[in-house]
């Protein structure tokens, strides 16, 4: 039994891919852990706010949003503290000029208590958003309203929608890049089946991913239960939005690229074949009949060459005219479905539209361009024949026009969805957008030394040219002094030499291969192998001494009528398949600007794989200018700064009836604006109990502003309240309540409390 490693140059392979992917999952399970929380439309506002507590009840709950968002009639839900939903059940489209505005009709007459309002939208850029918070009215009450554990987004379904949103990119990389190169750069590798099975197999990848992509919709932006992918209700609700008629267009044009695909790999690839010559043998006939054949055979000799002549012309204007169409059609559906990620996602939204979403094709085309070559080159390397000096050439020129194209239309993205130079070290967006940067800036690293290794192979090619022109120049006296015929018997005899020495190398290669086919055959009597020299090991040589005189030929073909092991003829045939692998191997390797070339465009194409990785979680993450418009909109602090404060302290004063809990809604809990303070004194059960005094004071140490007082108003049993409270400075504030419930108990409790 042979027993083969992994070769140096396929263990080389794995390697690097393996840390490709080992660095890829760590992206995602980094990153992408965070994808459902990076909300592309934000919710900068609310009515009722979150936390508050109102007098009477509203005539609705309005949600104000960063951009466009998608909603329906179950968009918006409120539910009272028994977990019954209490809204008319009817979305409400408030939005006027750019504000985005929805709302939900409430009806008359609710009871007082602590209501939960749960709201899901999906952005202008298809991804989902969804939320939930509380207000009350008259005073706050527990609630038994359900609030969804898992983000929208996430868990099992969002973990699949973002690995089939990654390999629809590499799958459209593949496909477009590959037909490029063959098309630019490398018409030949249309005949190359590992080029053939890397476009093909991106088709089909990018082809499954949209289907899957199509299918999971409905449980993505929805309820996240898997099982939901097959509701055929909510397939025909996605199919009415912009993301299900974006995907369904690519679907479309990929039956369009199915057909580009089948012309490529079929006639384009016919033509790049060489033309046969066949020619036929002459009838013997007599020594009459030999100077009318030689005539005849001339006449026909004359006929061919012309017909050969004008079929190579023909062949020509056929091959020009599909490259032509090709390449026209090749762009229009390339460009067809980079545009169907530019329509529905960053692109679409936000600032400047109109011009983003040409940009964003432009910048996709430039990357499939890029690194879909780079892929096509490495399989062309690695699993095909040698690759002309002039094909890599040309790739190197086409890919830095990628990089400039790709450049200047990622400054303008990075512009358009960041907005400032401190976004991008202060929101995620930034970081996520520096490190794909820095990737990018170390595959441009690799491919300029790619770029050294293509010139080298021109080198070398120069170099050879210019010495079989210093030689030629030498001969020319000599072959001046020459008689024609002498020249002509000259090359005569050359000819005649380099024929004769290729057919002493040829008939020495087949002598060598009968001679393997002989050990092979006496293997069978053996439990020998064949070595890489073509030897036996083993018993096969003992055997093969004791063979009999006529039991093998000189040409290794066994004597008798015995018919051949089949067994025994397969494991021959892989052998001398694994000697003529290790042969091209070792030629291959024996070229070492060529083993350079391809261990450097081997890293390049490891790092796209993670620049591909960093690419797709980046946008699946909200826009820096989005997040830092929120921010302002909250007054320079975070979202949950810019809320109403609601506080819970227990307290005890050590006397009679002394312990309780003392609850303060500080609303809207900004500085620089009146807030309103209201207080609700309860005993342990929870009823609002009433006490002789209590006083309400705030600090700012770290600026040494107060303490300011507030004594707020008896309202009711157990109530109190203080309107326009100003706090000059955003910041942490020590809120101070100080509690009597007689004449001499009393405590005073302190809690840090956070002011916008």
């Amino acid at each position: 039994m042979v027993t083969t490693g992994l070769g140096p140059r396929r263990s080389a392979v794995l390697r690097l891919l393996v840390v490709a992917v080992a660095l890829a999952g760590a992206l995602i399970g980094a990153l992408g852990g965070a994808a459902p929380a990076s909300a592309h439309a934000a919710l900068t506002g609310s009515t009722p706010a979150q936390g508050s507590v109102v007098d009477q009840a509203p005539e609705q709950v309005t949600l104000t949003f960063s951009e466009g968002v998608a909603m329906g009639d179950n968009s918006i839900r409120v539910l009272d503290p028994q977990g019954k939903r209490v809204d008319r059940g009817k979305l409400r489209n408030l939005c006027s000029d750019s504000i985005v505005k929805y709302g939900a009709g409430l009806p008359p007459g609710l009871r007082d208590g602590t209501y939960t309002v749960t709201w899901q939208a999906v952005s202008a850029d298809s991804h989902p958003v969804a939320g939930a918070f509380t207000f009350s009215v008259g005073a706050p009450s527990k609630t038994a309203a359900p609030v969804p554990e898992q983000k929208v987004g996430g868990g099992l379904t969002g973990a699949l929608y973002g690995i089939a949103r990654y390999l629809a990119y590499a799958g459209f990389v593949l496909l477009v890049g590959g037909a490029a190169f063959v098309l630019a750069c490398r018409p030949a590798a249309a005949l190359v089946r590992s080029v053939q099975r890397l476009v093909v197999q991106g088709w089909a990848l990018l082809a499954g991913t949209t289907i899957a992509m199509l299918l999971l919709r409905t449980p993505y932006t929805g309820s996240g239960d898997l099982a939901d992918a097959f509701d055929l209700a909510g397939l025909q609700q996605v199919l009415i939005t912009k993301p299900g008629a974006a995907l369904v267009s690519r679907l479309l044009l990929l039956a369009a690229a199915a057909l580009f695909v089948a012309v490529l790999f079929g006639t384009y690839a016919r033509l790049q074949e060489p033309a046969e010559e066949s020619a036929e043998e002459p009838e013997d006939g007599g020594p009459g009949e030999a100077g009318e054949a030689a005539t005849d055979g001339a006449e026909k000799a004359t006929e061919d060459a012309g017909q050969q002549a004008a079929n190579a012309a023909e062949q020509a204007r056929q091959r020009k005219d599909l490259t032509f169409g090709l390449g026209i059609g090749g762009v229009i559906v390339g460009a067809g479905l980079a545009a169907t990620w530019a329509l529905a996602e960053h692109a679409s939204t936000g600032l400047q539209p109109a011009v983003a979403m040409p940009v964003d094709v432009l910048h996709l085309l430039a990357v499939a361009t890029w690194l879909g070559g780079l892929a096509a080159l490495v399989v062309s390397l690695y699993w095909g024949p040698p690759v002309e000096r002039t094909a890599v050439r040309r790739f190197s020129r086409i890919a830095f026009g990628s990089v400039v194209v790709l450049v200047a239309t990622g400054v303008y993205q990075s512009w358009r969805q960041v907005g400032s130079w401190r976004a991008l070290t202060d929101t995620t967006y930034g970081w996520l957008l520096l490190l794909k940067a820095a990737l990018v800036v170390v595959l441009v690293g690799i491919a300029w030394v790619s770029r050294r290794w293509t010139g080298r192979l021109a080198e070398v090619r120069t170099a050879q040219a210019e010495a079989s022109a210093v030689r030629a120049a030498e001969a020319r006296p000599t072959e001046a002094q020459a008689s024609e015929t002498g020249t002509q018997d000259s090359e005569t005899q050359a000819s005649e030499a380099r024929a004769a020495e290729a057919d002493g190398a040829a008939e020495k290669d087949r002598k060598a291969e009968k001679a393997t086919v002989g050990v092979s055959a006496a293997a069978r009597t053996g439990n020998g192998v064949l070595t890489d020299s073509g030897a036996p090991t083993g018993d096969s040589a003992a055997t093969s001494d004791k063979a009999p005189a006529g039991g093998t030929t000189t040409d290794g073909e066994t004597a008798g009528e015995e018919a051949p092991d089949p067994a025994r003829a397969a494991q021959l045939a892989r052998q001398q398949a694994a000697l003529r692998t290790a042969r091209t191997k070792r030629e291959r390797d024996a070229d070492p600007e060529r083993l350079g070339l391809r261990r450097s465009v081997l890293a390049e194409a490891a790092v796209a794989v993670v620049v591909l990785v960093v690419t797709t979680v980046l946008t699946a993450t909200e826009p820096a200018r989005t997040e830092e418009a929120v921010k302002a909109t909250a007054g320079g602090q975070s979202t949950t700064g810019n809320q109403p404060q609601v506080l819970s302290i227990p307290f005890d004063t050590g006397g009679p009836h002394g312990k309780g809990t003392a609850r303060l809604d500080l609303d809207p809990g900004r500085s620089g604006s009146a807030n309103a303070l209201r207080l609700r004194i309860s005993d342990p059960s929870g009823k609002a109990v009433d006490v002789p005094e209590v006083k309400v004071s705030f600090t700012q140490k770290a600026k040494k502003i107060g303490p300011l007082p507030v004594v707020p108003k008896h309202a009711g049993k157990g109530h109190w309240r203080a309107n326009g409270i100003q706090l000059p400075v955003p910041g942490q504030w020590q809120l101070s309540l100080l509690v009597r419930t007689s004449d001499i108990d009393q405590v005073t409790e302190t809690k840090n409390v956070k002011i916008g």
